[in-house]
């Protein structure tokens, strides 16, 4: 089954928006939003039925013109 970057952009637009939508920026309730929009962007993942494993980063900040440096490092053994 191929995947759909359709379906997926769906699922995840509609996570972030059910969360962040007319939200205003506020730093003690990042770990809240964060943990919801990747508890609903899995949820809606895996209503899907893909035969997919998905890994979700949420990375939330203020617009005030400031710089981002993010990096990652994945190891993904074919194998198994």
């Amino acid at each position: 089954e191929e995947f759909s970057v359709e379906d997926t952009e769906t699922v995840i637009k509609s996570a972030i928006g059910s969360v962040l939508t007319d939200a205003d920026y506020k730093p003690a309730k990042i770990n809240d939003w964060s943990n919801s929009i990747i508890s609903a962007a899995l949820n809606g993942l895996q209503s899907l039925n893909r035969p997919y494993k998905y890994a979700i980063t949420v990375i939330l900040m203020q617009k005030n013109g400031a710089g981002l440096v993010s990096a990652a490092s994945t190891y993904w053994d074919a194998s198994r």
